[in-house]
């Protein structure tokens, strides 16, 4: 199952050069992925990581923003969600904005982490992805170590 969110950019998500704030998407991110994650874990979650947040594209005043969030791998207590936003124009034009990867920690409701359902690719698609974020998992857990 996958969690979508769409926007239209307005002048108060807008700088001076009538462009999306990137920190405006990063929040609009966090809300889709944690949805996501919440949806999987049945319960609480807590974001632990963001993979780096690469702005593509601009993303312009009245343009329409369209978020997709979709979990690509779990651990025992976590779980990682891949969110691709894109800006799509009035006549329909659709561009990539963004892709990024968040990790979110399942919490019960003292902030303990809790196990999660293991994800279960059903495509070779999700097979791929969950491959790969086994090997971003790593990374990650070898970053902290050093």
């Amino acid at each position: 199952m996958a969690t979508s969110h769409v926007e239209i950019i307005m002048a108060s998500h807008c700088n001076g050069a009538h462009r999306l704030f990137g920190g405006q998407l990063m929040s609009w991110i966090d809300i889709v992925a944690a949805v996501e994650a919440r949806r999987h874990a049945k319960s609480s979650v807590t974001l632990k990581a963001v993979d780096e947040l690469d702005f593509l594209s601009a993303v312009f005043m009245d343009e329409t923003l369209a978020m997709e969030a979709q979990l690509t791998w779990t651990g025992r207590t976590s779980m990682e969600v891949r969110v691709n936003t894109y800006s799509e124009k009035l006549c329909g034009e659709r561009d990539l904005v963004n892709r990024a990867y968040l990790v979110f920690v399942a919490i019960d409701d003292k902030g303990i982490p809790v196990p999660v359902p293991p994800f279960i690719p059903s495509s070779a698609e999700e097979r791929s992805e969950m491959q790969a974020a086994q090997l971003r998992h790593y990374a990650r857990t070898s970053r902290k170590t050093h």
